[in-house]
């Protein structure tokens, strides 16, 4: 999990179950002079393959060796995967810039005119790790924060691939004024795109700027309230989703009967609308 700015990025957990299925399973075994058991992988599709098995038969570590023979034959999923893995320490030991390394490898990569689309939302997932991991920096690499290079690789997967989480990050830098003149209407334009995805943290940030008209932005509270509502509905994480709780149960002690009413009809509205 990369950690962008007082919140978490989640990138895009589902991708590496669901993309499983379009690769089959063919893998020789050799042994070395000591009967040691090996994999022989005829090519990147099939360790790919043999790295999927292994991690969804819960044997993360054991993934390792096959995935990395596919990232090295260029298999976007298999650097994805590893990013992840190194970025979370889940089957190897955490390594921020092992992670970043592996992300960037599919960003550096991407053809807009060759790359298959089942790739696509691997490939806006690096992106905002990319951009993740330029915001922050990687202290213990000695790479320093880069937030214009962040709010470029945000900017394109916001853009291109119409990416919710980047569109998320985007609007912060926007919020934050970090490597960007501070915006709030550019922010809330860009968190209103991600909230009607369904992305908890941006309709969290978009009820409360409207609810409370901050910057130069017209007070909503109704409005607001519906979507600090809907953010308050997709929070389920207890520790990752406190923030979002508190905002909501913050504007719901501060909203009038009308307000609550108000926010109750545009709920039902927006229902009706997905």
């Amino acid at each position: 999990m990369v950690k962008v700015g007082r919140f978490s990025l989640v990138i895009a957990c589902g991708l590496f179950v669901a993309a499983g299925p379009a690769f089959a399973l063919d893998v020789e075994r050799v042994a070395d002079a000591r009967g040691v058991q090996h994999h022989k992988y005829k090519d990147a599709e099939q360790a790919l393959a043999a790295g999927i098995a292994s991690y969804r038969s819960g044997d993360a570590k054991n993934s390792v060796e096959p995935l990395t023979y596919a990232a090295q034959g260029g298999a976007a999923l298999a650097q994805w995967k590893l990013g992840k893995m190194y970025a979370a320490g889940d089957g190897v030991t955490a390594d921020d810039y092992k992670a970043y390394k592996y992300f960037l490898q599919i960003v550096q990569n991407y053809d807009e005119d060759q790359t298959p689309r089942r790739e696509l939302p691997v490939v806006a997932s690096a992106f905002v790790a990319v951009g993740a991991y330029s915001l922050n920096g990687i202290a213990d690499a000695g790479m320093k924060p880069n937030p214009s290079r962040a709010r470029e690789m945000f900017q394109y997967a916001a853009t291109n691939f119409g990416d919710a989480d980047a569109q998320y990050n985007l609007a912060r830098m926007y919020l934050d004024g970090s490597g960007v003149e501070k915006d709030a209407r550019q922010a809330a334009r860009w968190l209103r795109l991600a909230a009607e995805k369904g992305h908890a943290p941006s309709q969290a940030m978009l009820g409360h700027l409207l609810f409370n008209g901050v910057d130069g932005i017209s007070r909503q509270r109704a409005q607001g309230l519906m979507y600090l509502t809907l953010a308050r509905e997709g929070a389920n994480d207890p520790a990752s989703d406190k923030w979002i709780v508190d905002l909501y149960d913050k504007a719901m002690r501060t909203a009038s009967d009308n307000d609550r009413q108000a926010a109750a009809v545009y709920l039902e509205s927006y229902m009706k609308r997905r």
